[in-house]
Parts: structure tokens; C-alpha cells; sequence
């Protein structure tokens, strides 16, 4: 479902003829520019996506004889529609406010040309329709990565975020991240409203961060690029000392690389997340230290023989 007021609100819309419905029932971000229906072709149409009148359906409508526009008009608007936006500026006819108020369809305008705006109009949609997720953790920006940093309750979560953000690292959200899969292998995520900024230090309680390190230590959301699982030391357990093969974790369908950190009394965790977030980026660049070590002991092995 999609707000009527939260759709006109963000994408800068101007009410031509409002409508008495609160939200749409619009399942895609796709949209609809009508032009094959003011022919008359209905055979394989989108009627329940908002339709964008571009110039040349405008134009189309404006050549047609009164009686006919009205004829391709009433069909048009009685096909249960959400919404229609007229891009450039346009203003509609007296028989499409006419119509849209009698079918109860919005009708719409904005300044920005069609295609700026479909591209925009999709991109707010597919945000909203995106497949949501709460979880716990703190999501942080670390030298443009987005590290979700994840573990049981008292393990060091908040603590390492707040070093971070004191080395000039910006925090998206504490121990509650709303995440959602914007494409088929993109996942976005931020704080929910009411804790937003806020960070939880036991022994202190609730400090807001972005009042007491300013503006930009903080983000409202963030790509989740890597997981960064934090965990007790545990002896008798064999821990990846070369990082040869990635590991990975799944969130909502999405793989994500992920990283296993051991934490003991003395270890500087900010100071790793950093360098774990710093070689992130060089894999990405096509760089592994560990490969290539590993490529120079083969060499080396091999020229002794």
C-alpha cells in the first residue's frame, strides 16, 4: 500500500483533483504512460500503476475532437485507476478534472520532464514496496562501508560503534536496524524514527550522538556491504588467521560478505572493523593480500625446485 500524501509529499506533486482515498493498492514500482490506451488498446493494461502523461500523449488527446477525447477519457478513467500525473507542467482539459473527480482518481501535475520523473517516481516506489526486516545489531559507515556490526547482547556492539564514531566514522543505527532488499542484491539500512541517533552504553545509559559529536557523525541509512559478527574468544576454537576464503552470511536472500571476530580483553575492535572495512574495499578493487602472499610463497616454492 502506498500513502496518497506521502507520494504527492516526496516527489514534489501539485493536486489537480484530489481523491478521498488515504493510500493505493499499488504492488510494483513500475509505472504506465497510457499512450496505446487513448487509442483504445486495453488488451494488456497496467491499470492499477500510477499512468504518466508525457508531451506526446498530451499532445494526442489535444488533437482529437471534443466528443472523442471525452469517449477515450471516460473509458480511460473508469478503469479503477490510483493516479494520474501530467509531467511539464501541463494542464489537463476540463473533461480529465471532470472525470477524475467523477472516478475518483487523483489527478496530478509536476514541473519535471516524463522521463526525470518516472525514473524518480520508481526509485520512491520501489524504496517503499522494498521487503523489510528488523535486526539486531549496529550499522555503522566505515570509510564508505556499510558495516553491520552483529553478536549477543553485551559483547562490545555499541562500544566499538562509539570508538568509531570518535575516529570520525558515522553511525546509522544502534542496536535496532530496519533493513530492506531495495534490489535482488542490495540491502539498505537505517534506524527506526524513534531511536534514530540514539546509542545505548551500559553504565552511561542513552547518549544522542549526533548532538554530542555533530551533523556528521551520523547517516539516516546505509548499504549493509559487510557483516562483522563479534563473539567471545574461545580457546579451543581455530580461527581464519590467512582470510584465503571469504565467508558469507544471508539476509534476506542477499548474501553478504561476513567476518568473525573474536573479542578478548585488550583488543582494540574500532581499530579492526577499520582495517576489516579497509580490505573489504581492496577485494572489491580486485586486490587480497592473502592471495597474494599466498602467490609468493607458490613462487617462491617453486624456484627452489
Amino acid at each position: 500500500m502506498i500513502n496518497v500524501q506521502d507520494f504527492i509529499q516526496a516527489l514534489s506533486l501539485q493536486v489537480l483533483s484530489p481523491t478521498t482515498r488515504v493510500s493505493w493498492d499499488i504492488h510494483s514500482a513500475e509505472l504506465n504512460r497510457p499512450g496505446l490506451q487513448f487509442v483504445g488498446f486495453y488488451e494488456h493494461f497496467a491499470h492499477d500503476r500510477p499512468q504518466v502523461v508525457g508531451l506526446t500523449e498530451m499532445s494526442y488527446l489535444e488533437s482529437l475532437p471534443d466528443n472523442v477525447r471525452r469517449e477515450r477519457l471516460e473509458a480511460f478513467f473508469s478503469t479503477a485507476l490510483p493516479c494520474v500525473i501530467l509531467c511539464r507542467g501541463m494542464l489537463p482539459t476540463d473533461d480529465m478534472i471532470e472525470l477524475a473527480a467523477a472516478h475518483d482518481v487523483a489527478l496530478l501535475c509536476t514541473e519535471a520532464v516524463t522521463t526525470k520523473f518516472v525514473s524518480a517516481a520508481m526509485n520512491y516506489l520501489n524504496k517503499c514496496l522494498a521487503p523489510r526486516a528488523t535486526l539486531h545489531g549496529v550499522l555503522v559507515d566505515v570509510y564508505g562501508v556499510g558495516v553491520l556490526i552483529t553478536g549477543e547482547s553485551g559483547v562490545g556492539k555499541s562500544e566499538a560503534a562509539l570508538e568509531l564514531v570518535k575516529r570520525g566514522h558515522q553511525l546509522v543505527a544502534d542496536d535496532v536496524v530496519d533493513v530492506c532488499r531495495v534490489t535482488e542484491n542490495r540491502l539498505i539500512g537505517e534506524s527506526p524514527e524513534t531511536v534514530r541517533h540514539f546509542m545505548e552504553i551500559r553504565g552511561i545509559g542513552i547518549i544522542d550522538i549526533k548532538a554530542m559529536y555533530g551533523i556528521s557523525a551520523v547517516l539516516m541509512s546505509k548499504t549493509i556491504d559487510l557483516v562483522i559478527h563479534l563473539e567471545a574468544w574461545q580457546e579451543k576454537k581455530a580461527y581464519d588467521r590467512l582470510g584465503l576464503n571469504d565467508d558469507f552470511t544471508t539476509i534476506m536472500d542477499v548474501r553478504v560478505p561476513q567476518i568473525v571476530l573474536p573479542v578478548r580483553p585488550g583488543r582494540n575492535l574500532a581499530v579492526v572493523i577499520e582495517v576489516a572495512a579497509r580490505n573489504f574495499s581492496l577485494k572489491q578493487l580486485g586486490y587480497s593480500a592473502a592471495q597474494e602472499l599466498d602467490r609468493r610463497l607458490n613462487e617462491m616454492m617453486m624456484g627452489g625446485k
